[in-house]
């Protein structure tokens, strides 16, 4: 929609061959950032479900810790699941003023979408605070090498 709003359009078939180019080529992980959620879309006919679908690649879920954000998160999940699509795990970004503590989330989250790897992921304070690579859970067991 933002692409067509200046009067462009993502050329889905392109951006399917670039980004598997980029994964084939590397020699380390590569993480492709979708465009707001699984079910944004791209032009008339494809979503960033489909992305996902046509690279063949698993999805690592990023959610905040907002209200509204169990529904929207088990939502997701088990949609992209009934896709067929692969769910590596699920990062819990806490949000600013969330109603519920980022554990309570978490918690909420494990029991509701159970054997699914979630991770918690703190609100960095703004101008300090400790660096990301130190807070940031470790996923390297979630990433497939």
């Amino acid at each position: 929609i933002a692409a067509a709003r200046e009067g462009r359009r993502i050329p889905f078939d392109e951006l399917v061959t670039f980004c598997r180019e980029a994964i084939d080529g590397a020699a380390e992980v590569v993480l492709v950032e979708g465009v707001g959620g699984a079910f944004v879309p791209l032009d008339e006919a494809h979503t960033v479900a489909d992305w996902i679908a046509a690279l063949d690649i698993p999805a690592l879920v990023v959610a905040g810790s907002y209200l509204g954000t169990l529904s929207h998160t088990v939502a997701t999940v088990e949609a992209m699941q009934g896709r067929g699509l692969t769910i590596a795990g699920l990062v819990v970004s806490e949000s600013a003023q969330a109603p519920m503590t980022l554990g309570e989330t978490v918690a909420a989250l494990e029991r509701l979408l159970p054997g699914l790897a979630i991770h918690a992921l703190p609100r960095l304070a703004r101008g300090g605070g400790a660096p990301l690579w130190q807070v940031a859970p470790d996923l390297t067991g979630v990433l497939p090498v």
